[in-house]
């Protein structure tokens, strides 16, 4: 997938995304990090053609995603977002069937390949035992983990999430990121998704993307893109950033850029 000169705004006055290129390479995980209001989950969106951009394209395939019919587009890629909201007395099994809708004709009935995928959302994501309780019944991390599986039983080379980790205490954040990669190491997914934290995009991306005020700053391995001086450029904040032979590249916020007590 190429971002190919990427302009968007919500309105006349002010541009959320301004000129963004950047790539995104087939069986990898892209991780788009920036400070609030950097554009990051407007970018996803534009990304998945939740968002119209203003000028350039987004290109699939070697398409354009204006070219895609919305059920082609959604045999090509899966949206996980930030906020996710499903009737409390719906089970697993069937919130997660409903990822077979774009395979789907008017009035027809669920076939093997549709009960297949289900399944196999269902064993991914470590759900059969859950399949038929209701969505109500669910802890934070197992209803993402529902949203995931139904993101999978769309049957999709590519899956963006929009801040899997958000609203989930530090067990179920690492329960859901090694969920993610493990989905891109066992069957090639292509992943893109926005963190806040930089120290799991360091731990789970193979690419990180890096945007302020509605730019990309640097794109690259994490190893070239978290650095002590990109991190003070983007967020304000002095850090060290080392290198552990045991957990690898990591990092310590050490104060605030600019500001003495």
């Amino acid at each position: 997938m190429n971002i190919e000169n990427v302009s968007f705004s919500y309105s006349s006055k002010s541009k959320t995304l301004q000129q963004i290129n950047a790539t995104v390479e087939k069986g990898k995980i892209t991780t788009i990090i920036g400070p609030n209001g950097s554009g990051k989950s407007t970018l996803l969106d534009v990304m998945s053609r939740h968002a119209i951009p203003n000028s350039g394209q987004i290109v699939l395939e070697g398409k354009s995603l204006q070219q895609f019919k919305p059920k082609q587009l959604a045999q090509q890629l899966a949206v996980v977002h930030q906020h996710n909201a499903a009737p409390a007395d719906l089970t697993v099994e069937k919130l997660v069937s409903y990822g077979r809708i774009p395979y789907k004709q008017f009035l027809t009935n669920e076939t093997s390949a549709d009960h297949e995928a289900v399944e196999e959302a269902l064993v991914r994501t470590n759900l059969i035992e859950k399949r038929k309780k209701r969505i109500a019944a669910l802890s934070g991390g197992e209803k993402q983990r529902v949203w995931i599986a139904v993101a999978l039983a769309q049957s999709t080379p590519y899956l963006f999430l929009d801040e899997p980790t958000t609203y989930l205490d530090l067990f179920y954040q690492y329960e859901i990121l090694e969920l993610v990669k493990s989905l891109n190491k066992q069957y090639q997914l292509t992943v893109v998704m926005v963190l806040h934290d930089m120290n799991q995009a360091v731990k789970y991306s193979d690419c990180v993307i890096a945007m302020k005020n509605g730019q990309v700053v640097v794109a690259g391995e994490p190893e070239q893109v978290i650095n002590a001086e990109t991190v003070k450029y983007i967020y304000g904040v002095d850090v060290i950033v080392r290198k552990d032979p045991e957990i690898g590249l990591y990092m310590v916020p050490v104060g605030l850029s600019g500001v003495t007590t």
